[in-house]
Order: C-alpha cells, then sequence, then structure tokens
C-alpha cells in the first residue's frame, strides 16, 4: 500500500481545483497549473480535500498513485505560496547580473559571458553577485533551471569554484603532496 498515495492533499481557501476526465487543473493567488493523470488514477474531492485513488493493486498502478498524489501535491502549494531555489556562485570573478526578471548574464570564468533565459513561470532574483534565486509556482520547472545553470559550472573538488546549490557540500580532495 502507498502511504503518501493514500494521504489526502488539503486544498486551501482561494484555491480552485476542476477535475475533468484525465486532467487536474489548479488555480490559486499565483497562477494556475494543470496535468494530466495516467494509468488509470482517479482523483476526486471530498469535503475540501483531494483523494487520489487506484483501479488496481498492480505493481505500475502502485507506483503511479503515490507518484500521482505528490505531483497534485506540489501543484497546490505551487500555486499558493511558490517554489524557490537558490544557487552560490563560488569563485574569483564569478559573477552573476540580473538583466531582466527573465534573463541573467552569468560570468563563470569561460572566455564570453553566459546568459540564460527563464521558461514562462519561472523569474529570476540577484540579491548579491554571488547568488541567483531562482522563482516560480512549478515545483519541476524551477529545479530544472536551477540544474541547468548549476551545469554550465559545476563546482570543482579542488578549490571548490563554481555554481552550488545553497546548502550543497562539496567533497574536497586533496592538492599535489609536496617534495620532501
Amino acid at each position: 500500500m502507498s502511504r503518501i498515495g493514500k494521504a489526502l492533499i488539503a486544498v486551501p481557501t482561494g484555491v480552485d481545483v476542476s477535475i475533468n476526465a484525465n486532467s487536474v487543473t489548479v488555480k490559486g493567488p499565483k497562477g494556475s497549473l494543470s496535468r494530466d493523470l495516467v494509468g488509470g488514477i482517479t482523483v476526486r474531492q471530498d469535503e475540501g480535500n483531494l483523494v487520489v485513488e487506484r483501479p488496481n493493486d498492480e505493481r505500475e498502478s502502485r507506483s503511479l498513485h503515490g507518484l500521482s498524489r505528490a505531483l497534485l501535491n506540489n501543484m497546490v502549494v505551487g500555486v499558493t505560496t511558490g517554489f524557490t531555489k537558490e544557487l552560490e556562485i563560488v569563485g574569483v570573478g564569478y559573477r552573476a547580473e540580473l538583466k531582466s526578471p527573465t534573463l541573467i548574464r552569468l560570468n563563470l570564468g569561460f572566455s564570453h559571458p553566459v546568459d540564460v533565459e527563464a521558461p514562462q513561470g519561472v523569474s529570476f532574483e540577484v540579491p548579491v553577485q554571488t547568488r541567483v534565486i531562482i522563482k516560480g509556482i512549478d515545483k519541476e520547472a524551477v529545479g530544472q533551471v536551477a540544474a541547468n545553470i548549476r551545469s554550465i559550472r559545476k563546482p570543482e573538488p579542488y578549490k571548490g569554484k563554481g555554481v552550488r546549490y545553497q546548502d550543497e557540500k562539496i567533497l574536497r580532495k586533496a592538492g599535489k603532496a609536496g617534495k620532501k
């Protein structure tokens, strides 16, 4: 039994959920998200909560049950509070510059600056030159944009230079051992 799938999703006030045959649309104060359901998973509203149900106890249905519930919960949280990811830029001369809320310019030690444009529904903030905050209502899109920015210059293990997540710990290697 999926413990995650059986949990109810509380729908706060101000959030409107519409359920069609195979799709769910969630509208809230920050925006609107919709997702198609797969594998025969069904959703129904029950006294201000969303209940996710599966058609049978086969292995695929069980796995999709918990996944669908988690995705729907992320939609409800996204349209009410939103999601953020913070990236740190470490290195001499490495910095970020905000060109517009959906465009940042990164100087990461290459011979040229790298411009990163956000997809629809995602925005950037640069409070300090070495910190980038990615905001949006879609958790998947926010995480993917953060991963794409990190992949431009991953943290290296000797000095730790590069782009990392806010609380990421980098395993450091010892440098060359000097002659005695």
